[in-house]
């Protein structure tokens, strides 16, 4: 089974879609995280905000930290090797980064089929 990690930068939660400023990108690629996970892909994700000490841990992630700051992140690890950073890539890409067939992904499929809750801007979760 291919894993897939990603090391993110310092957010106020963990996916990132809390709060008054929400990067469009994230919702989306919280969605295509779950999709991934439908397809048999173990995916685990890491806020250098909130877990610090999984970035340190990682040889890996801790070297492109440190030759590269946090403008590397985020840092996409397939299997433990770098396949992606400064960017988050949509699901087409994604597939292709853990060995789906992106032929046989189909436009509809190529879109998250639902919207993620997000926290109204006068909530206050951070």
């Amino acid at each position: 089974m291919k894993k897939l990690e990603v090391f993110d930068p310092p957010m106020c939660c963990a996916t990132g879609v809390c709060g008054t400023d929400i990067n469009p990108v994230l919702p989306r690629f919280a969605a295509d995280l779950e999709w991934l996970k439908t397809q048999g892909i173990q995916v685990q994700r890491y806020n250098l905000a909130q877990q610090p000490g999984d970035f340190v841990a990682n040889e890996t992630v801790r070297q492109m930290l440190h030759e590269q700051g946090n403008n590397c992140l985020p840092l996409i690890l397939v299997n433990g090797q770098i396949m992606g950073r400064a960017a988050y890539p949509d699901r087409v890409a994604l597939a292709g980064l853990v060995g789906i067939d992106v032929a046989s992904i189909s436009a509809e499929s190529a879109q998250p089929k639902r919207a993620l809750n997000v926290l109204p801007s006068e909530s206050r979760c951070c």
